[in-house]
């Protein structure tokens, strides 16, 4: 049984997939409590649903692009099964967990987006050191920069884990905190191997749930 928030279809907003038609399994529950949080109603909201209704649903959207989210999906039982079931009818599975949590539950097919929470998300201590020596070229970290302080925190991260080699990494503005002008001229300014990521979604449709 897994706990669902939400599934639905929309734009991917974020990662190297932003652009792309995706279906989203948003499940309930989460271990942190970031400051700019903006999915709050995943804390509680949610019903238990079977594995097979929740692969029936996404098979219903016709998107063999799904990303399993929250709240924090790791913290669902039976997320690995859910995976594989996926991967088992050729779909390709992003899972995006907060990074407080080991990701090597996780079949080997899955793309794994971990986040890197910095100090302004009040959570920065919460990241699992060990998931560093877990990740795979396939993967992504992301960063979600609220000032000019976590910047500079992310970037000393990044080069003392030798994040990039590892991985592909992002760093995205925290909307309502900094622009993306002034996240991207520090990035251009300090030449750092990192890509820029936006909220896709929230520029088209804004802050707005279900998409």
């Amino acid at each position: 049984m897994l706990n669902v928030c939400e599934i639905f279809k929309s734009i991917q907003g974020e990662s190297t997939y932003a652009g792309r038609v995706c279906s989203f399994v948003r499940f309930t529950g989460c271990n942190l409590r970031c400051v700019y949080c903006d999915t709050r109603y995943a804390f509680s909201e949610g019903v238990m649903q079977p594995l097979d209704m929740v692969i029936n649903t996404l098979d219903e959207l016709g998107c063999t692009l799904v990303e399993l989210t929250g709240g924090e999906p790791l913290l669902q039982a039976d997320l690995p099964q859910l995976c594989s079931a996926l991967l088992a009818r050729n779909y390709t599975v992003l899972v995006e967990t907060n990074g407080s949590l080991p990701i090597d539950i996780l079949p080997d097919r899955c793309i794994r987006i971990v986040d890197v929470k910095c100090p302004g998300s009040g959570q920065g201590e919460s990241f699992l050191v060990k998931n560093i020596g877990l990740l795979r070229k396939a993967d992504e970290v992301k960063f979600v920069i609220s000032d000019r302080y976590d910047f500079s925190w992310a970037c000393e991260f990044v080069n003392r884990y030798a994040v990039c080699e590892k991985a592909t990494v992002l760093f995205s503005p925290c909307m309502g905190r900094i622009d993306s002008a002034d996240l991207a001229a520090w990035i251009v300014d300090s030449n750092m191997p990192v890509r820029l990521g936006v909220q896709l979604h929230k520029m088209i449709w804004g802050d707005k749930r279900g998409v």
